[in-house]
């Protein structure tokens, strides 16, 4: 079902869209289960002053946690999967709006519990071990908060930041509903004259179309209408790092970079290894580049030539119930138990498949109870049955993870969550290059393998650039200006891609519409999870089932452990830049490769 123009959310065949009826039936069921949930604000505040008073209270306490994770998380997912079917739909930013106030309720109430936790002597902790051994269960979770000792405040300052939290959250949700719902873009015309609509989820088939006029005429019209509101674009950014600098200042850390990394248990020192690594080796990014201004035959390379496949008379039309038969194929390696639980996916509806009008851009895959939900926006093409492969492999993370974890231990942190998606990715493109003899198809095959290292190690990596230098500046005193903003990210385009591309100047508004950019220091783990995901699949592939088995230890493991640790489980050590710098190793191997096949 390739589409042809883009519909309602009414005019989509049901079998294409996911089952949020497997949340709630209904709304009313969704708001009946709402207003029984408002009682745990008051449940959970009862137990303030008593967390170190006996083992007997702090796991009832803990249990309660548990038990209300559960429940309200099961709402949330409800409000988020419906609103994001079209952000347009005021009734259910109504209910995003209803979820997010009993969240910060929560916090508000809960706001006791680690100054109280932390104030718990060790010596008691471990009596409490001993006179409750169903306690145990919680000692991951205690240490890890207890740890935070020098960055946790008062009771009363904890409830200040809790109350605080529905505004830190205000900048990213209005940019999105910006993003997705409101700002429209110019249709543009092909060489026959038909109408193409652009939009954030029609914008990369754009950019790979053939016609370089199709390309440039949809990169300007993007970009250009972006430009128009470059200045509120910078001030949701600068909105959202100042919130992030009042949450790291008072909470004792010395930048914002710090105090996200903190939260997820990865040394400081991994962020910079990436953008030193990558620095390092940007030779091989600039001959790719130059490589694909050679077989283009362009005598200027520009910005929106970056998407176009190489070897363009390869690609083909890959219709989404064939992409799903691919996919099984290509992960046959991670065993029955995955493939299985993969084709459960498949056939009960945990994916919403195409674009409809005002539905959110882009993909992810979210929720566990009871099953995760995959949001695509499927365009039938081969870039397309990789997004599949890689939602899939997060969904069976969180699977694998809540399957053999307990409620309190089911999260992994965002460092390990691009792993598994990312391994998927590139046991795909192994199983098809394996499956080709013929030496132009091989050339495509590599070619888009070539362009997941230049999105995700290279792209992604700039971000992080990015990203650090926001933050910095804005640690300095400095305003997030439209001007400033433009002028890096350009900066950092022509640093990136080198002097064989003509950086447009369109590309310096390209930051708005990243939304990765108020996720919180997010984007760095897609470089460094792409690299561990290479060795993951090269161990899958080389020695079997040992590899199969480490790696399934690795998706069970939730956050029992930390991020560095859990890795260690599956064979990759990230406190050193060798993931990094081997990844990148492969990708010039990969150039060598291309280079000889295209002569």
């Amino acid at each position: 079902m390739a589409q042809k123009h883009i519909p309602k959310r009414s005019e989509v065949e049901k079998q294409y869209t996911w089952a949020t009826e497997d949340l709630f039936a209904t709304d009313g069921l969704w708001e009946e289960a709402l207003e029984a949930a408002k009682v745990y604000p008051g449940l959970i505040f009862a137990y303030r002053g008593q967390l170190g008073s006996s083992a007997q209270k702090l796991y009832e306490y803990l249990q309660l946690c548990d038990e209300m994770q559960v429940k309200v998380e099961r709402l949330a997912n409800y409000a988020m999967r419906k609103s994001d079917e079209d952000t347009g739909n005021s009734f259910y930013q109504g209910y995003k709006g209803k979820i997010m106030n009993l969240y910060v309720a929560i916090e508000s109430a809960d706001s006791f519990s680690t100054p109280e936790l932390i104030a718990i002597p060790d010596k008691t902790i471990e009596e409490f071990y001993r006179d409750l051994p169903e306690l145990k269960l919680y000692t991951r979770k205690l240490s890890k908060i207890r740890k935070y000792k020098a960055h946790t405040l008062s009771d009363a300052e904890e409830r200040v930041l809790a109350l605080a939290g529905q505004v830190m959250g205000a900048p990213g949700e209005t940019a999105s509903a910006f993003r997705n719902a409101d700002i429209r873009f110019p249709s543009i015309k092909d060489a026959e004259g038909n109408e193409l609509v652009v939009t954030q989820g029609s914008f990369i088939p754009l950019m790979e179309n053939p016609d370089p006029a199709v390309r440039k005429a949809a990169f300007e019209s993007l970009y250009h209408t972006f430009a128009q509101f470059k200045n509120t674009s910078a001030a949701f950014l600068d909105s959202q790092v100042k919130g992030l600098i009042f949450n790291a200042r008072a909470r004792n850390y010395n930048s914002t970079l710090e105090a996200a990394l903190d939260r997820t248990e990865v040394p400081v020192s991994v962020y910079h290894n990436l953008i030193n690594s990558v620095h390092e080796n940007l030779k091989y990014l600039h001959r790719y580049v130059e490589l694909r201004k050679r077989l283009m035959g362009a005598d200027e390379l520009h910005m929106y030539d970056l998407y176009t496949p190489i070897v363009g008379d390869a690609d083909r039309e890959i219709p989404y119930e064939e992409a799903k038969k691919i996919i099984v194929k290509a992960l046959a390696p991670l065993g029955e138990e995955y493939l299985s639980i993969l084709q459960e996916g498949f056939d009960n509806r945990w994916i919403d498949v195409y674009e409809n009008e005002g539905k959110r851009g882009g993909a992810y895959s979210s929720c566990g109870d009871p099953h995760p939900y995959v949001l695509l926006n499927q365009k039938d093409t081969l870039d397309s049955m990789f997004t599949i492969a890689h939602e899939m492999g997060h969904s069976l993370h969180t699977v694998y993870s809540m399957k053999n974890q307990p409620v309190c231990q089911q999260d992994y942190v965002i460092f390990v969550a691009e792993i598994a998606s990312t391994c998927n990715e590139v046991l795909l493109v192994r199983h098809l290059l394996n499956n080709t003899t013929d030496k132009r198809e091989r050339a495509y095959l590599i070619n888009h393998f070539l362009e997941s290292f230049r999105g995700t190690v290279y792209r992604q990596t700039m971000f992080a650039e990015f990203e650090l230098f926001m933050n910095e500046l804005a640690e300095k005193g400095e305003t997030l200006t439209a001007d400033a903003l433009c002028e890096k990210y350009y900066d950092l385009n022509k640093q990136y891609f080198g002097e064989a591309i003509t950086v447009d100047p369109e590309i310096a508004y390209e930051w708005e519409r990243i939304p990765h950019f108020f996720y919180n220091f997010y984007v760095f783990q897609y470089a460094t999870g792409f690299s561990a995901a290479c060795a993951i699949a090269n161990r899958i592939l080389t020695e079997g089932e040992p590899a199969v088995a480490d790696y399934k230890k690795f998706l069970s493991a939730g956050g029992s452990m930390d991020p560095i640790s859990i890795l260690k489980l599956a064979g990759v050590d990230m406190t050193t830049a060798a993931p990094i710098n081997e990844a990148l190793k492969l990708f010039g191997e990969l150039l060598d490769e291309m280079e000889e096949l295209m002569k």
